[in-house]
């Protein structure tokens, strides 16, 4: 599926439903996860196990600066 900025893949809108991201941002490539302070690392194996167990077609993307503000990014392939 071809996907526009400003709407959600099928995927992706699979993954918002099971994942349930209290607070994420849309954008054209797909969503930034963010407010995730407590373990983000625990939340970034979580949401790439929910990805392969779904066989979703995402990814998780990361750098230092999100980790800081707790955030990460889950973009369509």
């Amino acid at each position: 599926m071809e996907n526009k900025p400003g709407k959600i893949s099928t995927d992706l809108q699979k993954f918002i439903d099971k994942f349930e991201p209290a607070k994420f941002k849309l954008m054209a490539k797909g969503i930034e996860i963010r407010g995730i302070h407590n373990n983000i690392h625990r939340s970034i194996s979580s949401a790439k196990e929910l990805i392969e167990k779904m066989n979703l077609k995402l990814t998780i993307s990361h750098n230092a600066e999100m980790v800081s503000y707790g955030g990460f990014e889950v973009n369509n392939l």
